[in-house]
C-alpha cells in the first residue's frame, strides 16, 4: 500500500466547552475546567478527520500515540479549538505536531501518531477478540 504524502497539510476543529466536557463530569478531576481527556478527543479527532479526507474508502487511521500537555485550564462556555500539522510519514505511521487553544491562550501542546489500517481487517481482528473470549 502506497499513501499519499501528507506532510504539511494541516487541520482544525474547535468546539465549545460545555459541562459534559469538564474534568468532574468525566471523573478526571474535581472542577469545573476543561477535561484533558476531552483536549485529547478534540485533538485526535482534528488528526483523524485530516487522514480521512485523503484515503481510500478501504483505509482509515487509528491512534497509537499521544504525547500533549494540558498546559491551562478553560472554563465552560469559552470556545476551544485543536490545530494539526504532519511533520512527518514513516511507511503507514503518520506523526503530528499539536496544539490547543481556548479564546484566551494556548492550552496544550504535543505529539499525536496514527497508523493506517485496513479497515474491515482491522475490525475483523478487535471483533475476533468477543469470539475468543467466549471459547
Amino acid at each position: 500500500m502506497t499513501l499519499a504524502n501528507l506532510v504539511g497539510l494541516k487541520n482544525t476543529v474547535a468546539q465549545i466547552v460545555a459541562e459534559n466536557d469538564t474534568a468532574l463530569a468525566v471523573g478526571s478531576g474535581s472542577l469545573k475546567v476543561l477535561a484533558t481527556p476531552k483536549m485529547l478527543a478534540l485533538i485526535e479527532k482534528a488528526a483523524a478527520d485530516l487522514v480521512e479526507k485523503n484515503l481510500p474508502r478501504e483505509l482509515t487511521s487509528v491512534g497509537i500515540s499521544l504525547d500533549v500537555k494540558h498546559i491551562a485550564p478553560t472554563p465552560i462556555g469559552l470556545n476551544i479549538r485543536a490545530e494539526v500539522e504532519v511533520v512527518e510519514m514513516d511507511g503507514r505511521k503518520i506523526i503530528f505536531e499539536v496544539a490547543a487553544f481556548d479564546d484566551v491562550e494556548k492550552i496544550g501542546t504535543g505529539r499525536h501518531e496514527r497508523f493506517v489500517v485496513e479497515r474491515e481487517k482491522f475490525q475483523s481482528k478487535a471483533d475476533k477478540k468477543i469470539v475468543d473470549k467466549t471459547r
